[in-house]
């Protein structure tokens, strides 16, 4: 009795203070029947998508660190040189670099994410399902049957363990565990390719054991290398018609720490008990929701920004690998997953971590860079190694420890990856100005950068500052015309961010001859490509003229805010013209998260209509009805010449960063609430959304009229912030003191633990 009543005021809790309604939830009348429109739940390291295969319910079960993590066949070879490849643009002769770099990662099985497995239990589809709910607060699912039959389970938020729980049963039934199938005849081995993925049968792995005993499963697998992964469930009735029972996966990599063994985290968990868990799950999403919030008047927009927070919150956490191509939710269709499951430094990680800042989730954001630190040698090997110079760059494709794997080079091997990871390293720090943070991680990281960028580069005819050869991502694909003699403008953004910051962070530390040595290096490059109508062009020799998913030459712009919109007409006449030049080629060959993206670059040209309608495209068009991101235009109605549906998250990541960028902006050295919204959106608010700065900011438009907004610091410091306001007044201040700067700008001075309640002034004077 104490327990349920301990429940009860647990779930009264979190629908009182979780941010998240019912109306975000997501709900359906049955279970999908496709592994890729599934229920979603996870913690970062474990995860399972629940469906419906045949007869039987299926819990499709993964595990972030499972990896085959063999060396990519052919890779490594003499050849495997930067220079070499520089040789081979110059002479014309690039089939030799497509064969050694490229073809191993479209053809060989691995290195390569792989699925764990799955459970199922023998309910029949006969058996109609009366209602799929997924609980968004509570990162819960239930199913019910017409029958009375209910089925709750959820990841745990915090231990790597899945709980489910069938009431009121009517017959009894046992969970299977499903192995993948790694032995057997290879099923369509015509088409294999990095999209569709290989059937894991060609892996070679003899078929690991599963072992039964009463109310226990337990299945060990053994991959490459000595790597092995073990799956628990047991189960019991806990009373005439109810049977609960928990699972897990763990992993263990020879020579490395071991990892706790996933009986022994079964066998805690049931020490534990259900009850203890979901109340201590529960608390953990309480907190997580009550970071930020979000209102706006469209109801598909706030949905899908609430389904993106739970997905985030689902595949974000510290101590377990950052977010990859699907995260914890591995495609489970016997083949190994599109572009195998990776690290694609080219846009997919960056992208996945961009709303953890404005969106007041700096902890789960934290994982990445652990990430990055922790793999800091294996990438200064390959950075000597390819490029044969100090400092650090980082493949743009890599294995679970961060192992370059090759792929089309212009991204995989590009020069400038570890600069615009650096980026998500200074955003750390200017959104937390944790100083410990900046003087141990932020800096050494950019100095290494920085470091490797002054001994890449060379000086041309002209005295500028170059790459040797330069490309721009997936442009003109894996060609020979992918290569440039001048830099691009991709590469070029990226290298003056990274000095720049550098310098700026240097100062910061009263490393003031670092921070001019920086500043001078920065000083020797050239300007953008822009044409004489101000539109941002690919390279000095390639206009945009042809529709691209990635849009690579508008870096400076967005996210690196190298060309602000702050910095006057000729800045807006550049993103303005650029943007028009975008939409004119069309979205051809775009993606959903291009769509994404190009409602962050909107939000930056102060443009709140078009930001929504890219948002409204992306949420209708290019995800699939669990939420997940499908690339391709699933409405088929030519907003992309893709049509297919391989999932990938950082297109539902960039989705919320966009909502947050109409919101709150801070990028430009002050903060300016609601920069891009719709002039339609009359009535909106926001709680808890971060600023540069350390600042905590909520705001209420009421009737078109910005009628208040908070202000809380963590940090000392001076902020201004642009007044949303005709005329304003302080309502409520603690440790914090506004003043006119001028009509634009109101200056706060801030102590930590500071607040502020500024208010519209509407007295008649």
């Amino acid at each position: 009795m104490q327990k349920a009543l301990l429940i009860l005021c647990v779930f009264i809790s979190v629908q009182t203070l979780a941010q998240p309604a019912v109306r975000h939830d997501l709900h359906s009348e049955k279970l999908a029947t496709v592994w890729d429109e599934a229920v979603p739940l996870g913690n970062g390291m474990v995860g399972a998508l629940v469906w419906q295969n045949g007869d039987h319910l299926r819990f499709s079960l993964d595990r972030a660190d499972v990896w085959d993590m063999r060396p990519m066949a052919g890779l490594h070879r003499d050849e495997f040189s930067f220079k070499w490849v520089e040789g081979q643009v110059l002479q014309k002769d690039y089939k030799p670099v497509q064969k050694y770099f490229d073809e191993p990662y479209d053809q060989e099985p691995a290195p390569s994410k792989i699925p764990a497995g799955a459970l199922e239990f023998n309910i029949p589809a006969s058996l109609k399902t009366k209602s799929v709910h997924l609980s968004l607060d509570r990162a819960f699912c239930e199913v019910r049957w017409e029958d009375g039959m209910s089925l709750k389970t959820f990841v745990h938020a915090t231990e790597p363990v899945g709980w489910f729980r069938f009431e009121n049963v009517k017959s009894s039934f046992t969970p299977e565990l499903i192995a993948p199938k790694y032995q057997g005849a290879v099923i369509n081995e015509g088409e294999v390719n990095s999209v569709l993925g290989n059937d894991l049968a060609r892996l070679g792995y003899k078929q690991g054991e599963i072992k039964k005993s009463q109310n226990k499963i337990t299945y060990l697998q053994e991959g490459w290398g000595g790597f092995t992964y073990e799956i628990t469930v047991s189960w019991k009735k806990t009373g005439a018609s109810t049977i609960e029972g928990a699972w897990s996966v763990s992993s263990q990599y020879p020579g490395k720490k071991p990892n706790p063994a996933s009986g022994l985290i079964v066998s805690a968990a049931q020490k534990r008990g259900y009850e203890k868990d979901l109340v201590s799950h529960i608390s953990w999403w309480n907190k997580f929701w009550g970071q930020s919030a979000i209102r706006v008047p469209d109801p598909l927009i706030e949905k899908q920004w609430y389904l993106e927070q739970y997905k985030f919150g689902s595949a974000a956490r510290r101590g377990a690998p950052p977010i990859s191509l699907q995260a914890v939710w591995t495609a489970d269709n016997g083949r190994i997953p599109p572009w195998k499951g990776d690290f694609h430094h080219d846009l997919n990680t960056q992208l996945s971590y961009w709303p953890s800042y404005s969106g007041n989730h700096l902890e789960e954001g934290l994982g990445y860079l652990d990430h990055l630190d922790e793999n800091l040698v294996n990438y200064k090997r390959y950075t000597k190694l390819y490029f044969g110079k100090d400092g650090v760059a980082v493949p743009g494709v890599t294995t679970l420890d961060g192992t370059e794997m090759g792929g089309w080079i212009q991204y995989s091997l590009s020069p400038t990856v570890s600069s615009w990871l650096a980026q998500h390293y200074y955003l750390q720090w200017r959104y937390s100005m944790d100083r410990e943070f900046l003087k141990t991680r932020a800096y050494p990281w950019f100095k290494e950068v920085c470091t490797f960028l002054e001994k890449i580069t060379i000086k041309d005819e002209k005295g500028l500052r170059k790459l040797p050869i330069s490309a721009s991502p997936e442009i003109k694909d894996n060609s020979l015309e992918a290569w440039f003699l001048q830099d691009t403008n991709y590469d070029l953004a990226l290298m003056k961010f990274a000095l720049g910051a550098g310098s700026e962070l240097a100062l910061e530390l009263g490393l003031t001859a670092e921070s001019e040595h920086w500043k001078n290096v920065l000083s020797e490059f050239g300007d953008y490509a822009i044409t004489e109508n101000d539109e941002l062009m690919f390279a000095p020799t390639l206009p945009y003229e042809e529709s691209h998913r990635h849009f690579s030459h508008l870096m400076a712009i967005h996210p690196l805010g190298l060309i602000k919109w702050e910095d006057g007409k000729k800045a807006q006449s550049i993103i303005t013209n650029t943007i028009k030049l975008l939409e004119k080629v069309g979205p051809d060959y775009w993606c959903g998260y291009s769509y994404s993206w190009l409602a962050n670059i909107k939000a930056r040209a102060k443009d709140g209509s078009g930001a929504a309608k890219e948002l409204n495209t992306f949420a209708t068009a290019f995800c699939l009805p669990n939420s997940f991101h499908a690339n391709g235009d699933q409405s088929k109605s030519g907003l992309s010449k893709f049509t297919y549906r391989p999932f990938t998250l950082e297109g539902n990541f960039a989705f919320a960063a966009g909502l947050q960028e109409m919101l709150l902006q801070s990028y430009a050295g002050f903060i300016e609430v609601m920069p891009a919204v719709p002039d339609e959106w009359k009535d909106l608010s926001f709680d808890k959304l971060r600023a540069e700065g350390a600042f905590l900011v909520s705001a209420k438009k009421v009737n078109g009229l910005v009628s208040e907004v908070t202000i809380a610091s963590e940090k000392d410091g001076v902020v201004m912030i642009k007044t949303p306001f005709k005329k304003w007044k302080t309502l409520s201040a603690k440790a914090i003191t506004a003043n006119t700067q001028d009509e634009e700008f109101i200056q706060l001075k801030c102590k930590a633990g500071g607040i502020i309640v500024l208010s519209n002034d509407l007295t008649d004077k």
